[in-house]
């Protein structure tokens, strides 16, 4: 058993702050970096430490492993925790971490690499008796052979990067006449995202199921699931709405996924957090689709039905310990939902709105939780991902859930940026979303053409307006400098705030 008694956090945002908070109840000190574009960050303020670790670009700062690693080091951090993003899944750096002799707070190198590959993780799973989609387990090298490949599989097929994830090199190609163009265009892009051009190829699922399951495993050989999430709301691949538990799963389908989950963490020698991702037919056939080796952004709905805090538990299991928890401790309570709500302009294409946050007031009421990044006069920067907070519902039912939701979203305030507030809005109050019934392409199907064809507006600048009017009324400057600095040392015995380059 290892005590940790200092944890170096590499992340910004939300994801930051939430590890900080773990930290403050476990009693362990919290040191944060932060580069130039995020000196008045939330994180910044609330951990017991922080560093400045280099200029706005990722690359010279979140993402320098060498400055880290030195950090790490002369501060005397036993840990380092990833959060999500950034380096979370980076072989190399937490090689560098182990190499190092400080703890990663995540699994091994060994097995983010082998999962990182999903080629190699298909074949795997293939061995290990997890269902994978029909299609190659090895890279596609030729054109000649990519056709060969799509007439045995059957039209269409899906090109995917076998480094990468989130829609990236990806390509759906309905005929061989489209192959040829679609290949080289999906090497390309897959090179430039992730610096690896391989490809491999996939049977089309038809209005598939996004289901994923959590697990936790420790270094003792021990595994547990935390059920499923229902990630099938969807913009371009890229996850906007999750909830927990799925409507679409029944008692034995459950079983079956979450059985398959565990085999496949234990195929790679797996401890930590970690999600098994899975696509699933309208027949309730599920297919794995890639592993996600690190806590992801929506963990919080899972946090709320099974009442486990997954960032402290990725802690213990740092520390050497076994699962405080067995299977049979954990059990389903009500339903959960998450919003992720981002600065980005939904009727502009959805682009990154950038700015200082000039007002900014949170929903609060039973069922209701808000993970953020940000506060009053936060900067928005254009570098990173611009998640500015994700507001989770729970309640006794999906029903209740949502209306709590609906409440939750309608006294989310925020003047300064963008939000793609009103897109939940439109989510939450349609028949299909409702129902239960909606898959992968229902975003793509059913409110993209709204958006791009002039008939969707949010119609809240008025309101904006009148809360920016308000706030400049009541908060003057004076009261901006004591707010300022209330939030800078309030509950915050050790602030130590450095220069690190």
């Amino acid at each position: 058993m290892q005590r940790i008694k200092k944890i170096l956090i590499v992340n910004r945002g939300e994801i930051a702050v939430r590890i900080i908070s773990a930290c403050r109840e476990l009693g362990i000190t919290s040191a944060t970096v932060y580069s130039e574009a995020d000196t008045t960050s939330l994180h910044t303020r609330l951990s017991d430490e922080t560093y400045l670790i280099g200029p706005a670009p990722a690359a010279e700062s979140y993402l320098n492993i060498n400055k880290i690693i030195r950090l790490a080091k002369e501060i005397d951090a036993d840990a380092i925790h990833p959060g999500y993003g950034f380096l979370s899944e980076n072989p190399e750096f937490i090689k560098a971490v182990e190499d190092a002799g400080i703890i990663f707070i995540g699994p091994s190198s060994k097995s983010v690499e082998l999962m990182g590959n999903k080629t190699a993780a298909r074949e795997l799973m293939q061995m290990n008796n997890v269902p994978i989609v029909p299609g190659t387990t090895k890279r596609i090298e030729s054109v000649e052979e990519a056709i060969a490949s799509a007439k045995e599989i059957g039209f269409p097929v899906m090109l995917k990067a076998a480094a990468g994830g989130g829609g990236k090199g990806m390509r759906l190609v309905h005929s061989e006449n489209d192959l040829a163009g679609s290949l080289e265009r999906a090497q390309n892009e897959s090179l430039k995202a992730f610096g690896s051009s391989e490809i491999y190829m996939e049977k089309f699922i038809e209005n598939p199921k996004h289901i994923e399951v959590q697990i936790l495993g420790d270094k003792h050989g021990n595994y547990i699931h935390l059920f499923e999430r229902e990630c099938s709301i969807q913009r371009r691949h890229q996850k906007v709405v999750e909830e927990s538990p799925s409507t679409f799963l029944d008692g034995e389908v459950r079983r079956k996924i979450t059985e398959a989950a565990i085999n496949a963490a234990k195929a790679c020698e797996y401890y930590n957090a970690g999600t098994i991702e899975f696509l699933m037919d309208k027949d309730h056939n599920f297919y794995f689709l890639e592993m996600n080796t690190r806590l992801q952004v929506e963990h919080p709905v899972t946090e709320l039905i099974t009442g486990v805090d997954l960032v402290k538990e990725q802690i213990n299991i740092a520390g050497d310990n076994e699962l405080s928890y067995k299977q049979r401790d954990i059990k389903m309570h009500g339903h959960a939902i998450e919003c992720r709500v981002y600065a980005e302009d939904i009727e502009n294409n959805f682009a990154p709105s950038t700015g200082k946050i000039k007002y900014h007031s949170l929903p609060a009421g039973p069922g209701i939780r808000v993970d953020r990044g940000i506060d009053f006069e936060s900067e928005v920067p254009i570098y990173y991902d611009p998640l500015l907070s994700k507001v989770i519902t729970w309640g006794s039912t999906r029903s209740e859930a949502i209306e709590r939701m609906k409440k939750a979203l309608s006294e989310y305030k925020i003047v300064g940026v963008t939000t793609n507030v009103e897109l939940f809005n439109w989510i939450l109050n349609h028949k299909t979303f409702l129902e239960g019934t909606f898959d992968n392409n229902f975003l793509d199907k059913e409110f993209l053409p709204l958006v791009e064809n002039g008939k969707f507006k949010t119609g809240t600048s008025g309101v904006n307006n009148e809360i920016a009017a308000l706030a400049a009324v009541i908060i003057s400057e004076k009261e901006k400098q004591h707010i300022l600095t209330d939030m800078k040392i309030n509950g915050r015995n050790n602030w130590v705030t450095a220069r690190y380059e």
